[in-house]
Order: C-alpha cells, then structure tokens, then sequence
C-alpha cells in the first residue's frame, strides 16, 4: 500500500473546526480538532478513491500567514 504524506490546517470557526489539506482541495469540520482531522482523513481517502495519488508533491519551506484586504464596492 503506497503512503503520502499530506499537510493540513485546522482553526476554529464558531462552534466548529474546520481542517483543509494544504496539498489538494479538500476539507472537512468537527466539533473538536480531533474529529475535523478524522473527518479530513476520510473525505481525503474518498477523493482519493476517484483521483490518483500525486507521485511527488512540492514542499513549501518557511511558509506564512499573510493578510490580504480587498476592497469592493
């Protein structure tokens, strides 16, 4: 069985967690940070089910947190 490592972020967003994987556009939520990973973990095993898994994926080094303000009328 082939693994990959994949990253991912949590944050609380009102009565929520919501976790998203940095490596393909997936994401899930949970009462706490515990069950929005388990919860990732399964919507990832089932995208992956229907998509290949990437041979090689990119390392982001030294990421970080940038703000961006639009304005719109």
């Amino acid at each position: 069985m082939d693994k990959i490592d994949l990253k991912s972020v949590v944050w609380k967003e009102g009565n929520y967690y919501i976790s998203q994987c940095l490596d393909v556009d997936v994401s899930s939520f949970g009462k706490t940070k515990k069950e929005a990973l388990a919860m990732l973990e399964d919507a990832l095993e089932l995208y992956f089910e229907s998509a290949p898994l990437p041979t090689r994926t990119e390392r982001v080094k030294e990421p970080f947190i940038a703000s961006v303000t639009l304005q719109h009328a």
